[in-house]
């Protein structure tokens, strides 16, 4: 057993670096945070003020907080995606222990090359896979690790992404170009193509294919009465439109709410700050004009070895927020999972449903503290730190090498798409 608390360092103090350095409030006596780096002076001051962070501890580059010396026991990079390798293999080399946000890196080699560094430096490095640890998806694999579906032979799982979140993070917001981050199938939907690898239980995959495209946030579909505005606070259809930046985050705010997306638009969340935001910022642009080029629209196919199958649907035209929704048949019964809320397992032999509230299980109560994306970001953090406490990696359910396998059949679902072929996965 190591010592306690882990010592961790912040490396990206956005909205993902604050939640999992809160889980050091939660639990004082596993994780400690001593350090912060962001190229941004005020998010750094942020949280060093809320974790009592000494002024040499804050650091602008990875290259001043490694010109310090090793300082803790592990990091937390939650900086923008195209910064992840070069980022990770440095601090691997370091010989920090690691938890990264998902995607690894937006190539395969820099994937590839991420999983080699954690190999040869012989350290933790948990991928924020955290659809794996939300009570809802424990409680599946649980399920599929018993052996009650018995063989699995085909999963079909869907995305909701919710109309208003695509709009806000893949139209106006920093995922929207691919050239500046990744494809949405990648930056959104990792975590689906991983559960789906997940359940699977090591079957290799052997063939993928998909289809999808920019359906409609695009100029060709702006409706003809918003005319030439570019801005929603100068369209005479802004009233009229289900994406108006007035009705996403200046309505929000005049009923008192601070949380996301408004807090993802400005520092101090006020009417004033707000409509300043969408009067001059990013998050004001009609989203028919909008310099946005990844899918709203996409399905992926998926064989594995023994002829399983499975299918994934993501779309962006939904009430839900988020959710995700996921069948598996097996051999001897078949398994419904519906969002976070509750698993349903029907055995063939017995013919009696089981229905499973996981939320309502002893065993995730702590999760109340820290519960979002369903409880798999407590999940993932407390997995990663205790870990490292006691010097157990299987705790770690997403490693390099799993999750380097699944971002290898994100790598093989976008080129199928752009080429209209089926693609081997061992190709990529």
């Amino acid at each position: 057993m190591e010592k306690c608390p882990v010592t961790v360092i912040i490396i990206g103090a956005g909205i993902r670096g604050n939640i999992y350095a809160s889980y050091s409030q939660l639990c004082p006596d596993k994780m400690k945070v001593v350090g912060v780096v962001d190229t941004n002076a005020q998010k750094r001051d942020v949280i060093a003020k809320i974790y009592n962070i000494p002024s040499q501890f804050e650091f602008s580059s990875v290259d001043d907080l490694i010109k310090a010396g090793k300082l803790a026991d592990a990091v937390v990079i939650s900086t923008l995606d195209q910064t992840h390798s070069e980022i990770t293999v440095k601090m691997a080399n370091e010989k920090y222990n690691i938890l990264l946000e998902k995607p690894m890196a937006v190539s395969v080699e820099d994937c590839k090359a991420i999983h080699e560094a954690a190999i040869k430096n012989n350290i933790i490095l948990s991928v924020c896979h955290v659809m794996r640890y939300t009570p809802n998806y424990s409680e599946v694999m649980r399920i599929v690790e018993s052996g009650m579906l018995g063989e699995i032979y085909s999963v079909q799982h869907l995305e909701a992404i919710g109309n208003t979140h695509f709009a806000h993070s893949f139209v106006r917001g920093n995922w929207r170009k691919q050239e500046e981050t990744s494809f949405s199938l990648m930056t959104k939907s990792i975590h689906d193509i991983d559960l789906i690898n997940w359940f699977m239980q090591g079957s290799k995959c052997t063939k993928v294919s998909s289809f999808g495209s920019l359906s409609h946030f695009k100029k060709d579909k702006k409706p003809i009465d918003a005319g030439d505005a570019l801005r929603c606070v100068d369209c005479a259809f802004e009233s009229e439109c289900a994406y108006s930046a007035k009705k996403i985050y200046l309505d929000p705010a005049r009923q008192g709410n601070t949380g996301w997306p408004l807090n993802a638009i400005t520092q101090v969340v006020d009417i004033e700050n707000i409509g300043n935001a969408i009067t001059r910022g990013p998050y004001g642009r009609c989203v028919y004009e909008c310099d946005n080029d990844v899918c709203d629209n996409q399905v992926v196919n998926f064989e594995f070895e023994g002829g399983k199958t499975a299918s994934f649907t993501m779309i962006a035209f939904t009430e839900d927020l988020c959710v995700r929704k996921t069948k598996i048949y097996g051999s001897k019964g078949e398994l419904h999972s519906d969002g976070d809320h509750q698993v349903k397992f029907f055995d063939f032999k017995t013919r009696e449903t089981t229905i499973i509230y996981p939320h309502e299980l002893e065993q995730y109560n702590m999760y109340s503290g820290m519960n979002n994306h369903g409880g798999g970001d407590y999940g993932v953090i407390s997995s990663f730190i205790d870990s490292l406490i006691l010097q157990t990696p299987k705790l770690n359910k997403s490693d390099s090498l799993e999750s380097l396998t699944s971002h290898i059949l994100t790598f093989a679902a976008e080129k199928s798409r752009l080429t209209g072929s089926i693609v081997c996965p061992r190709d990529i």
